[in-house]
């Protein structure tokens, strides 16, 4: 209806053309609006731009940094952790050698209480002996001097005698039984 009465002589104002007053008015306003943008926004806005790619670009340098020194510390912790290798290694090597050496001194004080045992069981074992080889005699002596008395029919009572006697016989046996 707004339509049908513009077309019915008054002259009125088209909608889609503007009118020069709101132009200028408009273009006054959006010049204002570019300069003040240009002025204040634009600049607080390329600080901030700029303070963002300075802090993203330190952090990449803090962490190419950090990197870095992590990567330094990896290699010193490889090279104490093979330090602590090689001395444990030597650490056990001496380990051995020190069980080996405890060894043959245990083995050597076994040789030699070895030794010493054997030494006086033989000690003993020749004092036994010679205690027996006495009484031997002595018994071998009586027997002979009384068989010899009975084979003869004398009495061989004299000590002296009978001792130089069963002496000769028993050193007699000896130099037989020796050969």
């Amino acid at each position: 209806m707004y339509f049908l009465a513009a077309e019915g002589g008054e002259s009125t104002h088209n909608p889609i053309i503007p009118l020069w007053q709101e132009i200028v008015v408009g273009s006054v306003a959006f010049a204002v609006l570019c300069f003040v943008l240009m002025k204040f926004v634009f600049p607080r806005m390329e600080q901030t731009f700029q303070a963002r790619v300075d802090a993203i670009e330190g952090g990449i340098k803090r962490a190419e940094a950090a990197q870095a020194e992590a990567n330094q510390l990896l290699e010193q912790y490889r090279a104490q952790l093979a330090e602590a290798r090689t001395d444990a290694a030597k650490i056990r090597d001496d380990a051995r050698a020190d069980a080996e050496g405890i060894r043959q001194d245990i083995l050597a004080k076994a040789r030699e209480e070895s030794d010493r045992v054997i030494q006086a069981g033989k000690d003993a074992l020749a004092a036994e002996r010679a205690t027996i080889v006495r009484e031997l005699r002595a018994e071998v002596g009586t027997i002979a001097v009384d068989l010899a008395s009975k084979i003869v029919g004398e009495s061989l009572a004299d000590e002296a005698r009978r001792k130089g006697t069963v002496d000769r016989f028993l050193s007699g046996l000896e130099s037989t039984g020796a050969r």
